[in-house]
């Protein structure tokens, strides 16, 4: 009887954070059901008291009523408020409509009500979300090498301090000779706590210009900026509304500059906290790695023996093909002692090459020095992954292990 192949750790690690993010999606929508759901009943117990009780006392009939609030709800979808505000779209208003656009925040407080606008912004948005994705994978990308660049600088300087790295040590070629450095690479935890500090800094200054100048309270501020820098936008609370403010130049490019930061540092942060969840769920696999099927483990560390060659086996078997050169002068002998179907000494004798360029390429992105050399494998384009995880496996410590 056929038995189904036991699933690999890519599939495995995306099951199981499908599972946990279903798990998480459960847990809060019971948490915000039973924060919410009793104001939003009270609420409407209001609102129909208000209701009958106007009804009542001038003498409108509910359907005229409801007739009425339905238009008043329709001007407010479309911009127009009892107190004056600015206008929506002059050129700052649709300027800032389309930063919301191609951000992905979609604060909702603006949309276009004509057929020609609907269609040119699902064109204007198809290729400016894209272009705006790829500028903060590049942010991304840049901000990690500055981090890395400044811890690397301190770390050099606590080496130089214990005295283990000469006083007269420079970059450069020379790095490969310092066996202290050889293969260094920032911390993801180092990053993740100073793009933290660094996100919670800005949205602690930009809360306070909001509360200042927008009139809000400061947890108000604060939700403000977590929904705005996520990129979620709900438009509960939205910036630079009013038809006038004081220093109104200088108020809306501070607010531009902190949307722009925060977007940017927020995304970082996020990029940095999903690997750190990969690297969680990495260990929770490794735990539970076949502990329910004995025979499923015995089967996978038989395969292994027979079809592949680990890192940690490659030695511990080259180790056995060299004592068992001295002991057997047939190569059929040496092949039973090491379980392969073709003798070890033939493996690394073919390798050698390959495995010195390897050890050359590996050497020098962790290092930062830039890489010349081709390896010809059966993977495709897409094997060292793409994106921002692809950028933070490249540039971090704890994940190129798990690569």
């Amino acid at each position: 009887r056929r038995r189904l192949a036991p699933l690999n750790e890519d599939n495995g690690r995306f099951l199981l954070l499908a599972a946990l993010i279903a798990a998480y999606l459960s847990a809060g929508a019971t948490v915000f059901s039973a924060l919410e759901s009793p104001s939003e009943a009270a609420a409407q117990l209001r609102w129909n008291r208000t209701l009958h009780n106007f009804s009542r006392i001038f003498n409108i009939s509910l359907p005229e009523l409801r007739a009425f609030l339905r238009s008043y709800e329709a001007a407010m979808a479309a911009g127009i408020r009892v107190d004056a505000l600015r206008p929506r779209w002059d050129f700052p208003g649709a300027f800032y409509f389309v930063g919301t656009v191609v951000s992905t925040i979609g604060f909702g407080m603006t949309t276009p009500a004509t057929v020609a606008g609907k269609v040119f912004l699902i064109v204007y948005g198809l290729f400016g979300c894209a272009g705006t994705i790829l500028f903060f994978n590049l942010f991304l990308e840049r901000i990690i090498s500055l981090l890395a660049f400044i811890m690397k600088a301190c770390y050099e300087r606590q080496l130089r301090r214990s005295g283990l790295l000469p006083p007269n040590f420079r970059k450069g070629p020379a790095v490969s000779g310092v066996g202290s450095l050889v293969g260094w690479k920032p911390s993801v935890y180092h990053v993740m706590l100073i793009l933290g500090i660094f996100a919670i800094a800005l949205s602690c200054c930009a809360s306070a210009m909001y509360t200042a100048v927008e009139g809000w309270n400061y947890i108000d501020s604060l939700y403000y900026c977590f929904v705005t820098f996520s990129t979620i936008g709900f438009g509960d609370l939205v910036s630079n509304q009013n038809a006038v403010y004081q220093h109104q130049g200088l108020y809306r490019f501070g607010n531009f500059m902190f949307i722009l930061m925060g977007v940017c540092c927020i995304y970082s942060l996020f990029n940095v906290i999903s690997i750190v969840i990969k690297q969680i769920l990495n260990w929770v696999l490794k735990k539970f790695e076949c502990r329910c099927c004995p025979k499923c483990h015995k089967s996978s560390t038989r395969l292994s023996r027979r079809n592949a060659i680990t890192p940690g086996a490659r030695l511990r078997r080259h180790n056995v093909a060299r004592d068992a050169d001295g002991q057997y002068d047939s190569d059929t002998e040496g092949r039973r002692l090491s379980g392969e179907m073709i003798s070890m000494r033939e493996l690394t004798a073919s390798s050698k090459v390959s495995l010195a360029i390897l050890q050359k390429q590996l050497s020098e992105t962790a290092n930062g020095y830039p890489r010349n050399v081709c390896i010809n494998t059966r993977q495709n384009g897409f094997s060292a992954g793409v994106g921002a995880l692809a950028i933070m496996n490249n540039r971090l410590a704890e994940t190129s292990d798990s690569r």
